[in-house]
């Protein structure tokens, strides 16, 4: 089986209420191939929600506590991330999923970038949190862009 964020089977839990749609993605769930997931969601976030980012590292410094996550507003949001990510690692262990396709850039799903933490646009070479975890427990996950790249 194939966990999937939720946000690229078209579901509006991004933190601004929308989506992402992955049209491949959305027909593999739609096939029951793929089973969508949130970490923020199960982490106990609502939608919408300010953004957030990583300061002072990346998930795996997340999952060290050597770093953190922050709102927009400069409120740290790191225990929720951290909840979510075991929520997920869960779920994923539930319905042993074979791979994870997650959105690229979260600081929950970014398997290899994200937002810099400064909340400027830009991009670093990174993991986020729930990436961090799941592959740290030997999942395999990739972006929506991997995914096209070695599925389609």
């Amino acid at each position: 089986m194939i966990l999937v964020s939720s946000c690229l089977a078209g579901l509006q839990v991004r933190y601004n209420g929308t989506h992402s749609l992955n049209n491949k993605i959305s027909k593999l769930v739609e096939e029951n191939k793929a089973i969508t997931i949130c970490p923020e969601l199960l982490g106990g976030f609502s939608t919408p929600r300010e953004p957030a980012e990583i300061v002072g590292g990346n998930g795996e410094d997340v999952l060290d506590g050597n770093a953190k996550v922050v709102d927009k507003s400069g409120k740290d949001v790191t225990e929720l991330y951290i909840k979510g990510a075991y929520a997920t690692l869960e779920k994923a262990k539930e319905i042993n999923a074979t791979i994870v396709v997650l959105k690229e850039d979260s600081p929950s799903c970014g398997s290899s970038k994200i937002y810099n933490g400064e909340f400027i646009g830009k991009k670093i070479v990174g993991i986020g949190v729930t990436s961090a975890l799941l592959k740290r427990n030997g999942l395999k996950v990739i972006s929506e862009e991997q995914f096209a790249e070695t599925f389609f």
